[in-house]
């Protein structure tokens, strides 16, 4: 359950990535956030599986709650959310107005 809750928030976030860089940049901008977005999962959810599995070498059994790879996907989720921040949620600075002195 909670693999699935971690799921659904990426699936949020590539969502609200595409529709925030679309109002601004156009359709290839959000395409190209989305694609950003799945790019960092795929890549940092690979590094993250053996970590996890050096942390908690038992595999559990199918009814577990809390798993290996639920914990590949809790730290995957760590070191996403600052991208994520950086990339889709800091504010950009308004041009300053020059004035015509």
């Amino acid at each position: 359950m909670i693999d699935l809750l971690l799921y659904h928030s990426h699936i949020v976030a590539a969502v609200y990535a595409f529709v925030q860089r679309w109002q601004h940049e156009g359709i290839k901008g959000g395409i190209l956030a989305v694609t950003l977005i799945g790019l960092a999962f795929t890549i940092v959810w690979a590094l993250m599986g053996p970590i996890a599995r050096l942390l908690m070498p038992e595999a559990g059994s199918p009814g577990e709650l809390f798993t290996s790879d639920t914990l590949s996907l809790i730290l995957t989720v760590a070191v996403e959310t600052p991208l994520f921040i950086i990339f889709f949620l800091k504010k950009t600075p308004a041009p300053e107005l020059q004035s015509k002195a």
